[in-house]
């Protein structure tokens, strides 16, 4: 198992994926499973602020993600919905809702449910997030907190809108990534931060490309590899 942390915009999503597909493992983007909460949360027309409405809205909720890194799929019951919470208005309301404890007790609970699912079914699991190796798995063999500049992760975060057909200033863009960092770093309850033997990672001058090369590295290291990829990676 790879637990993999850090904030937005340092490729985290994307390094997950493809680190994954490399190694033949099953990923699990728990980022996801908060959203898909927080879509749910706004269309029942409830505050995000209003904690105690959301958690006793949450449980309500059925949450659905999938584990192919070749199509992560997000559902709210059996819409997919995959596209909506990575709205902006999802984007704005997803750190009040995650920063509820019972949301995080009840999400936390089924991310380990569904991480001994993979790893019983394929033997290997990817997972981001942003309380991975200090919560959710916290006796992962390899913990890694993924970082960059602020002003190279809001100018990702920009263009991965863009792509997607939202609009977004580079003002704008870096505004939203400050401020989502600082309400998930120091919130009371699971704070985003490195775990004491993550290998903090900087991506500012990276490649994609460039980092699944390095992590891959760092899983042989480990022995977390087959014979097999081991010798190719390297």
């Amino acid at each position: 198992m790879v637990a993999l942390d850090g904030p937005s915009g340092t490729g985290k999503t994307t390094v997950a994926r493809k680190l994954a597909a490399a190694l033949g493992a099953g990923y699990l983007d728990t980022g996801a499973m908060y959203r898909v909460v927080t879509l749910a949360v706004l269309r029942e027309g409830i505050d995000p602020d209003d904690s105690v409405a959301v958690a006793a809205f949450a449980g309500h909720v059925e949450v659905g993600v999938g584990t192919d890194p070749a199509r992560p799929r997000a559902r709210l019951g059996g819409e997919d919905v995959g596209e909506q919470i990575r709205a902006e208005r999802v984007n704005g309301a997803v750190s009040a809702v995650s920063a509820v404890p019972a949301v995080r007790e009840l999400l936390v609970t089924g991310q380990r449910e569904i991480i001994a699912s993979v790893l019983r079914s394929v033997g290997g699991i990817v997972v981001d997030g942003r309380d991975i190796g200090t919560v959710v798995a916290p006796d992962a063999p390899l913990k890694v907190y993924l970082t960059a500049s602020a002003e190279v992760r809001a100018a990702r975060r920009s263009a991965q809108d863009s792509a997607a057909g939202r609009t977004l200033t580079a003002e704008q863009a870096l505004a939203s990534v400050d401020r989502r960092d600082t309400l998930d770093s120091t919130r009371k309850t699971s704070p985003m931060r490195p775990a004491e033997d993550a290998v903090v990672f900087d991506t500012t001058e990276l490649t994609i490309d460039q980092v699944i090369v390095a992590l891959s590295e760092l899983a042989s290291q480990r022995g977390l590899l087959g014979d097999e990829y081991a010798g190719a990676s390297r």
